[in-house]
């Protein structure tokens, strides 16, 4: 096999593994626990989990990590830390993503390996070169209809978006306030999938909100194609 034919199956399988990108928020645990939370949206087809702690203490986050990369591993699933690069290199996730104010792609490739997946947040044209130049393998867009899970979001309008997933030849999700209602006004922007926190994790059943979910994601965004070399 060519090096151009593994970019493309790259990009093709990377593609497929975002359709549904899971981010999780403990202030919506409710009757389930967290893990058992993550479990219910891979059962109904979450494609990526990515775990998001701020305020966890490091040594719990770290085995919290663990035990969800474990649950990952069973469904066939890339697990994703946000933001800590260290804490993904030490529980051997599968990626991480990070901020316009974490760590640079770079750093996290060179502590990460070749082999794991590095995605980065970018609001504008000019922020998702950059991380496509400095080595992302995907971008997350937002915030697209706003958040309830940060105080500091910047506002993307779907023209940007689209502008964004044109100028890049790395996969796009969008990120910030979607679910299943606002999901279809995506359609056609150009984007691989949505990543998703209280669409899936604020919801009183978990399982049939993620295949909702999953089912429509695979209608707008199954025939999308990112650009490859």
């Amino acid at each position: 096999m060519s090096s151009n034919e593994k970019k493309r199956n790259y990009a093709k399988e990377l593609q497929q593994r975002l359709r549904l990108y899971a981010v999780t928020d403990r202030g919506w645990i409710g009757v389930q626990t967290l893990l058992e939370q993550i479990e219910s949206a891979l059962v109904g087809g979450a494609s990526a989990v990515q775990l998001r702690e701020k305020e966890l203490d490091r040594a719990l986050f770290l085995r919290e990590a663990r035990e969800v990369k474990r649950l990952c591993r069973r469904f066939d699933v890339p697990f994703f830390i946000n933001d800590d690069v260290d804490v993904a290199f030490e529980c051997d996730a599968d990626g991480v993503h990070l901020g316009q104010t974490d760590a640079s792609p770079r750093e996290a490739r060179r502590r990460l390996g070749s082999d794991k997946i590095i995605g980065v947040s970018t609001h504008s044209v000019e922020e998702a070169l950059d991380a496509e130049r400095a080595g992302a393998d995907y971008l997350g867009v937002g915030a697209l209809f706003g958040s309830t899970t940060k105080n500091d979001t910047v506002v993307v309008t779907r023209e940007t978006l689209s502008q964004i997933c044109a100028a890049v030849s790395i996969p796009v999700i969008a990120i910030g306030g979607v679910n299943e209602d606002n999901m279809e006004t995506l359609g056609g922007s150009g984007i691989v999938g949505v990543a998703v926190v209280s669409a899936i994790f604020a919801q009183p059943d978990v399982e049939l909100a993620t295949l909702a979910l999953r089912t429509k994601s695979e209608r707008l965004f199954g025939n999308s194609e990112t650009p490859t070399i």
